[in-house]
C-alpha cells in the first residue's frame, strides 16, 4: 500500500507568499525561504511552490528561489506556474526541482506532458486541474482560474495521464481558502478515473478535514495551505492526529 502523504502549497505573487480565497482575494503570509524552512523541519512529505502571479509568468523568478530554497529545505520540490516548454522544466529540474506542475500547458500544449516524461520520467510530471463546481457538474478552468476550459473533466483526466503524468493534483476552487473541508466526492471521481497518484487540493481546514478525505477517498496525498498559514498547526502534528486513525503515512 502507497503511504499517504501530506504536502504544504505555497503560492508565490513576486517574492512573497500568499494565500488565496477561490482564486480571487489574497493575504501576504510571509517570505518563502523561511516558510520552507519551516515545512522541512515539521515532517512535510513534499513541498509545491506555484507562481499565481498573473502578470509575471516567467520562471526566472522561481530558479532565483529554487537556489535559496535548496539550501534549507531538503524534500522533494514541484514547481508550477508559468512553464511552457521544455527547456523551461529543464531549467528548473536541473536547478534542484524534482517535479514540474502543468496546469494551463496542459489544455494548451498537450505534448508537453509527454515530452517532459520521455526525458524525465512519469514521476516528474504533475498537472494540476483547478475545478469549479458549476450547474450541477464541473468546469475546467486555466490562466490560474481565468479561462474556462470546454473539455470535460474525465476526458482531461484521462487525457493528461495518457500522455504521461505521472499525478494528478485536483483543486476545488469553490473549496479554496474557506477551510471548510475537502470536496472528497470530486476527488474519489478523479481517483476512479486515474491509474496514477491523485493529489487532492482545497479545503482543509482542521486536521479531520484530512482524516475525513483520506478515509473517504482513495487519494494517495492531499495539500495544504490555510491549514499551515493560519493557527499553530504543522505537518508533525497533523500526522499525530492521523495515526490514530490507523491511517498509513509516509516516513520521512
Amino acid at each position: 500500500m502507497l503511504k499517504k502523504r501530506i504536502i504544504p502549497v505555497q503560492l508565490l505573487m513576486g517574492e512573497r507568499l500568499v494565500k488565496t480565497i477561490r482564486f480571487d482575494e489574497y493575504r501576504d503570509v510571509g517570505d518563502p525561504v523561511s516558510s520552507s524552512r519551516i515545512y522541512n523541519d515539521s515532517d512535510a512529505d513534499e513541498l509545491a511552490l506555484l507562481n499565481i502571479d498573473r502578470d509575471n509568468r516567467s520562471i526566472d523568478f522561481m530558479l532565483s528561489l529554487i537556489d535559496r530554497i535548496s539550501e534549507v529545505c531538503f524534500m522533494p520540490l514541484a514547481m508550477g506556474g508559468g512553464i511552457r516548454t521544455l527547456e523551461d522544466a529543464e531549467r528548473l529540474i536541473k536547478g534542484g526541482a524534482d517535479k514540474i506542475v502543468l496546469n494551463s500547458e496542459a489544455y494548451n500544449n498537450p505534448q508537453l506532458i509527454h515530452n517532459i516524461a520521455t526525458v524525465f520520467g512519469n514521476q516528474a510530471v504533475v498537472v494540476s486541474i483547478d475545478v469549479f463546481r458549476e450547474g450541477g457538474d464541473y468546469a475546467l478552468y486555466s490562466d490560474c482560474g481565468r479561462r474556462r476550459q470546454h473539455i470535460a473533466l474525465d476526458d482531461h483526466v484521462l487525457r493528461c495521464i495518457e500522455q504521461g503524468a505521472g499525478e494528478i493534483l485536483v483543486n476545488a476552487v469553490d473549496r479554496d481558502g474557506v477551510m471548510e473541508g475537502y470536496d472528497i466526492e470530486l476527488i474519489e471521481r478523479v481517483v476512479k478515473l486515474s491509474n496514477v497518484p491523485v493529489i487532492g487540493c482545497g479545503g482543509a481546514g482542521d486536521f479531520a478535514h484530512l482524516r475525513d478525505a483520506f478515509l473517504q477517498s482513495h487519494c494517495s496525498a492531499l495539500a495544504c495551505g490555510s491549514l499551515f498559514n493560519f493557527g499553530d498547526n504543522n505537518p508533525i502534528r497533523a500526522k499525530a492526529f492521523l495515526r490514530n486513525y490507523d491511517i498509513p503515512l509516509k516516513v520521512t
